[in-house]
């Protein structure tokens, strides 16, 4: 079913493909308002990620958890077996060690914001605690589309040579 990987499902490639989108705007978002000072463009495309990636990670749970067996998908991987502790389990951890915690604290985030900044968006006492946490966020972000690449490709593109 895959259409980027030779196993996987489409689902893995969808979250693979809105990571290597979801990133990029995301600096992109974050340029606009330290550099342009564009606050009501950066809450819309905050607001705009938050939803397309709550949206991604819901339909990729009820895909893992329902419709797809990734281990099964992930047998015909170098790095995989049934068997034993192995590297896509060890990428796998590490993703999600990245991932529900930045999962937490995007919505944390951006709870706060839309409580914490006024109508139109503009910097106020709010401003320095969403900055720290923002930057959390942020590295949290990066870190887990890297990890979420990496275990994708370890564990349903790469092949055994």
């Amino acid at each position: 079913m895959s259409f980027l990987a030779p196993r996987g499902s489409l689902m893995l490639d969808v979250v693979f493909l809105a990571m290597l989108l979801v990133v990029p705007v995301l600096f992109w978002s974050i340029w606009q308002v330290r550099r342009r000072q564009r606050f009501s463009l950066h809450r819309q495309m905050q607001l705009l990620l938050a939803v397309v990636l709550l949206g991604t990670v819901l339909a990729f749970e009820i895909d893992m958890r329902f419709f797809t067996d990734w281990e099964t998908e992930a047998n015909g991987s170098p790095y995989y077996t049934r068997e034993s502790w192995n590297a896509v389990w060890t990428a796998l951890t590490v993703h999600l060690l990245f991932a529900i915690p930045t999962l937490l604290i995007w919505i944390v985030v951006v709870v706060r914001a839309l409580r914490g900044f006024e109508k139109p968006p503009a910097p106020g006492a709010h401003s320095a605690a969403h900055k720290r946490w923002g930057r959390i966020a942020v590295v949290g972000m990066t870190g887990t589309a890297v990890t979420g690449w990496l275990f994708y490709w370890m564990a349903f593109v790469a092949t055994a040579s």
